[in-house]
């Protein structure tokens, strides 16, 4: 038996698929689209379905409830992530350090908090 592509990316124990609620599912799929060049699969005008190279996910419409769930991402140069987050949009908390590397907060159009996170 061969495992397909996405089959391949499944880590054991690891995060696999996220799902957000949002109050603007276009609004949402440009920021991210800008931000991280994630892509999207529509299914039906209150869905959206996007893929990374290491994790996928969903929008739903609905609205976020701020302090739900914080989802961090890895970045190899933070500062050029911080900016293009800035230029989508994003409300960012500066870069500060923690044990481990450096990372910041940013909020998106829906007010979910995210953070980026680099050695």
């Amino acid at each position: 038996m061969t495992n397909t592509p996405a089959q391949n990316k499944l880590k054991h124990e690891q995060i696999q698929y996220l799902e957000f609620l949002s109050k603007d599912i276009q609004l949402i799929k440009r920021f991210y689209t800008i931000c991280f060049d994630w892509t999207f699969t529509d299914y039906g005008p209150d869905y959206t379905a996007f893929e990374g190279d290491y994790i996928d996910g969903g929008f739903t419409s609905g609205i976020p409830v701020k302090g739900s769930i914080l989802v961090i991402l890895y970045s190899k140069d933070i500062e050029t992530t911080r900016e293009k987050v800035i230029k989508a949009g994003g409300i960012v908390q500066d870069i500060f350090s923690f044990p481990g590397g450096r990372r910041f907060h940013f909020t998106d159009p829906d007010g979910n908090e995210l953070a980026v996170w680099s050695e």
